[in-house]
């Protein structure tokens, strides 16, 4: 009970280190939700062991860091990091029904921009974890009423969700899955490109199940909207 929870929004005070000693970064007070992927995989498994006030030394293989593409210009290829940790504070989330339009798009695009983070990593399951939660954020009930350009720009940050979790969900072969997403992007946008185009990318691959006649509406569609497309 003394140490934070999943869920919770925690503070750390970071700095991080490669393997000759040189610092790569510096915060004196992290902020980020336990559990949620919203930082390094070190960071999110090793916090939830630390007692309030305590301060830890984590070596971490580059897998739970910046994995094999590292992070331009200051962290190579592959490279380990010492991650020196002091946990701050630890506090439960805000609550998603007392948000107000504008923190409640902030937070939703924060977790959107970390599942981009993850895919163009190739991390596709932890980049799905990323936009699952930012729709989720999105889709919660509200106490509060937000404004018609609110209620627009919400919109506009599901569709991207959808479209990025589409992308991914094709990445791991999860076909129906992508589907299911484009068709509920098409619902809010039928004109969408991304959302018309992904579906024929499945569908070339269902296509040995006989399913080339639901790809030919779909492909039309997106061909009257771009003509010259290839």
């Amino acid at each position: 009970d003394s140490r934070p929870r999943k869920g919770q929004d925690v503070t750390i005070r970071l700095k991080a280190m490669l393997e000759d000693g040189s610092v790569v970064e510096e915060n004196p007070a992290l902020t980020f939700t336990l559990g949620d992927c919203d930082v390094l995989q070190a960071l999110d498994l090793c916090v939830q062991l630390l007692e309030m006030g305590e301060t830890a030394l984590i070596v971490s293989d580059a897998k739970y860091c910046y994995g094999a593409q590292g992070r331009s210009p200051d962290i190579p290829p592959n490279a380990s990091l010492t991650l020196e940790v002091e946990l701050l504070a630890a506090q439960d989330a805000p609550d998603l029904e007392l948000l107000s339009g504008k923190e409640k798009i902030e937070l939703a695009n924060r977790k959107r921009e970390r599942g981009n983070f993850f895919y163009q990593q190739a991390d596709y399951v932890l980049a799905i974890n990323s936009y699952d939660i930012a729709l989720k954020i999105i889709g919660s009930s509200s106490k509060v009423d937000f404004s018609p350009e609110e209620e627009a720009e919400l919109l506009d940050v599901k569709v991207k969700c959808l479209n990025n979790l589409a992308a991914s969900q094709l990445k791991l072969d999860h076909y129906e899955a992508a589907l299911k997403s484009c068709n509920l992007v098409l619902q809010h946008q039928p004109g969408n490109i991304k959302a018309l185009f992904r579906p024929y990318l499945a569908f070339q691959v269902l296509a040995q199940q006989g399913e080339y006649r639901d790809a030919i509406p779909i492909l039309k569609a997106a061909l009257k909207l771009e003509p010259s497309n290839k």
